[in-house]
């Protein structure tokens, strides 16, 4: 049995658009249609055993769909995580020629979106800054440190971080030498990890050993993970996966989600699954083990880590 729980982000099922190399554009793009959607996703995901469940103000609707999904169903033993320091700017616009969601880490920017937020407590249990970075101040803003202490003392909420881009190992070190009161503020650490960007998987060993949560998002690579003859450099690594797929019968998504349950074991691993159907083939990765030798060979496919950022930044939202 995994140590590894997987659970599901809202990320795609809560706005009309987002990074990914698959076409979705023939679906029903309506905000009615997103959130039927999402509650049947949801309601899968607890049925088949997933219990955390993770948001932010950025993903469209997502917070408010989990929010009212939770209160409408009250399934037992749930563990919601949301993010505070994004907004989404797109308005549900197709094809928003703009940036679809705009950065802010202060301290107007944190209580507004809390009031919001909160409406998912008690369930809440990890609240994160959403993409630190050095260049936002997030992790020198010692107001805005103090005021997530606080929340942290009087909620009982894990306070946590996320990242993204080519430094993600020195935000991990710099949030966590962060104290307060003597206390380390940072207790949840959310981080891009996969075949393709191994780069934190010393740093993320290390947090574990130190007790802390680890989330691992983007575990697909946006879709890349999938064949797709645009990326010429991943052919070789398309036959082996296809390969351990029929070996397992099992997709290629269960092929890279378990790549990273048994190569890092996190506490848990996002699926980012915008189906029922997609979800039902992530979560074949409980099945099955992939022995060392697998796990040596798709080991060898890290990349770059700044070219793997390069090319994520190139990839298009539909």
């Amino acid at each position: 049995m995994s140590k590894t729980k997987i659970g599901l982000g809202l990320a795609a099922l809560g706005r009309p658009e987002y990074i990914n190399i698959r076409d979705y554009s023939n679906h029903d793009k309506s905000q009615e249609a997103f959130m039927e959607n999402a509650f049947s996703v949801l309601n899968f995901a607890y049925q088949s055993g997933i219990r955390y469940f993770d948001t932010a103000p950025s993903y469209g609707k997502g917070e408010e769909f989990l929010t009212n999904w939770n209160s409408k169903y009250q399934h037992e033993g749930v563990s919601l995580s949301t993010k505070w320091g994004y907004t989404y700017v797109a308005n549900w616009q197709l094809g928003f020629s703009a940036a679809h969601e705009v950065k802010e880490h202060s301290l107007d920017k944190l209580l507004e979106q809390w009031q919001i937020s909160k409406e998912l407590q008690p369930e809440l249990s990890i609240y994160q800054v959403h993409s630190a970075t050095f260049e936002s101040g997030i992790l020198d803003n010692k107001d805005v440190l103090k005021r997530l202490y606080e929340k942290k003392k009087q909620t009982g909420l894990q306070i946590g971080i996320t990242t993204s881009g080519t430094n993600q190992s020195e935000i991990i070190e710099a949030a966590l030498i962060i104290k307060v009161e003597n206390e380390d503020l940072f207790d949840s650490y959310q981080v891009t990890y996969n075949i393709f960007e191994q780069s934190t998987h010393a740093i993320l060993k290390h947090l574990l050993q130190l007790g802390k949560t680890v989330i691992i998002k983007e575990a697909l690579a946006n879709g890349r993970i999938f064949k797709n003859e645009k990326f010429s450099h991943y052919q070789k690594l398309y036959q082996i996966v296809d390969s351990m797929a029929k070996k397992y019968q099992v997709g290629t998504d269960a092929i890279a989600l378990r790549y990273v349950m048994d190569n890092l074991e996190p506490t848990y691993l996002l699926s980012g699954a915008s189906t029922i159907e997609q979800l039902e083939q992530n979560i074949k990765a409980y099945n099955f083990k992939l022995e060392n030798e697998e796990l040596k060979v798709l080991n060898s496919f890290k990349t770059d880590s700044q070219k793997y950022w390069e090319e994520r930044n190139e990839l298009s939202w539909n």
